[in-house]
């Protein structure tokens, strides 16, 4: 149990915690346990990321909070795996299958091909998000869907799109490929990977994604978030980027 002089110490403490987020548990979970955890004053965070995703979670502690905007603002790197020969309403493996059969099978799409549609997703790129969200609730065993409502489209900037080399076919006939994106703020992975499925017409579905980077922040300098947890009060401050060399 932290004393009188520790609380004093994590009252007064600004900087930036960067946590790698398992998949499976929502941002907030995050932000409420660490909260909790070490007493602080004030946890806001620099972007949220979707349950099912996992890596890096950019927390600011206390008067880092003044630098919410650059972080925002800022590029995000991600690397996954998408399941052509599928599509659902919430763009990942988590929703309900539509719009199948397709009329191209996600075994016969061709290097060529996944070239010329990657083609259609690089620069300014326009998104409209699902309605529809698979969400994970604090201490549920699965995921559940919910609806979000309609969305307008908006314009994203994406600088990179590949899809690996690797293809994994599966016996239900879907296809599991990797992929890395770098793109600015509000991008969304299971967007565009749904609408790069739908280039194919083959369809696409989000199955896993990792987080890599937040501007310069890397997710290989974060501590992962049952580490952090278990940090006694004292040596927390260790893992807290002081704001003065945060953002240098």
């Amino acid at each position: 149990m932290a004393n009188l002089v520790q609380l004093k110490v994590l009252e007064e403490l600004d900087g930036v915690l960067l946590v790698d987020k398992p998949a499976g548990i929502a941002f907030t979970t995050v932000v409420k346990a660490v909260k909790r955890r070490f007493n602080l004053v004030k946890v806001g965070h620099g972007g949220s990321l979707d349950a099912m995703a996992s890596g890096l979670f950019v927390l600011l502690i206390n008067d880092a909070n003044r630098q919410v905007g650059d972080v925002m603002g800022a590029d995000r790197s991600y690397t996954g795996t998408m399941r052509l020969g599928l599509a659902t309403n919430t763009h990942d493996v988590h929703g309900e299958p539509v719009g199948t059969p397709f009329p191209v099978a996600a075994s016969a799409v061709t290097p060529e091909a996944v070239s010329a549609a990657l083609a259609e997703f690089r620069g300014d790129v326009f998104q409209t998000e699902s309605r529809w969200c698979s969400i994970r609730r604090e201490g549920a065993a699965d995921y559940e869907v919910a609806d979000t409502g309609e969305h307008k489209p908006f314009l994203a900037h994406v600088y990179r799109f590949d899809v690996g080399e690797e293809r994994e076919a599966r016996p239900d006939g879907t296809v599991r490929v990797p992929f890395a994106l770098s793109a600015t703020k509000g991008v969304i992975p299971r967007t565009l990977v749904n609408d790069f499925g739908a280039a194919l017409r083959c369809g696409a579905a989000l199955e896993g994604l990792r987080r890599v980077k937040v501007g310069r922040f890397s997710v290989d300098d974060a501590v992962a978030f049952d580490a952090v947890l278990a940090t006694e009060p004292v040596d927390f401050p260790a893992l807290v980027k002081p704001l003065s060399r945060a953002f240098l």
